[in-house]
């Protein structure tokens, strides 16, 4: 592990990973007496830039070209600006829903659309919904999925998921280097 990237782990860690007597919902529906805040984690921007930097580095070593970054809102949002300033791709976000009015799109920033390659980005992944919902609008434009980032993975689930897709993907962090237990249960999508 890199200083920077050793530095980063205790950073989120110490800002972002919090225990709770009582378990809490995580959004993938399971709970876990373990919470990881990705937002707080990164909130100071040394920390977000350092955070991008190691998501560029993972995406370079799984071999990977891409013309736009991005994925699901509030996930992901924070990455794509980031990882675009830094490596000159465009940058895109996927709604949870269209926004009914304007243009009334479910993709927002770059155009996607044939041909163009995508890096999809997640802060944490949990059972992987969300990196699935963001796959699965980023597919409907034509575009092509090259891989998949997450900044933080607690479970084993995703990565099959996108084993089975043959579509590349890895995390910054574990569960393991939290020191945390992977959550177990749940289905990628659900």
């Amino acid at each position: 592990m890199t200083d920077e990237r050793g530095e980063l782990l205790e950073a989120v860690k110490a800002k972002g990973l919090r225990y709770f007597e009582e378990p809490v919902r995580l959004a993938s529906g399971e709970e876990s007496h373990w919470f990881f805040d990705a937002k707080r984690a990164l909130a100071e921007g040394p920390d977000l830039a350092a955070a991008c930097r190691a998501m560029a580095a993972v995406a370079a070593d799984l071999g990977v070209t891409y013309d736009a970054v991005g994925g699901l809102t509030m996930g992901a949002d924070q990455f794509a600006h980031g990882l675009a300033v830094l490596t000159g791709t465009r940058w895109f976000v996927v709604r949870k829903q269209p926004k009914g009015r304007g243009t009334n799109q479910l993709v927002e920033g770059a155009l996607l659309e044939p041909g163009v390659r995508v890096l999809l980005l997640e802060d944490t992944v949990t059972t992987g919904g969300s990196i699935v919902l963001a796959h699965a609008a980023v597919s409907e434009t034509g575009a092509t999925v090259a891989a998949a980032v997450t900044l933080v993975d607690r479970g084993d689930l995703a990565a099959g998921w996108f084993a089975d897709r043959d579509v590349p993907y890895a995390a910054v962090f574990t569960y393991a280097d939290l020191g945390i237990d992977p959550v177990k249960v749940g289905r990628p999508g659900d």
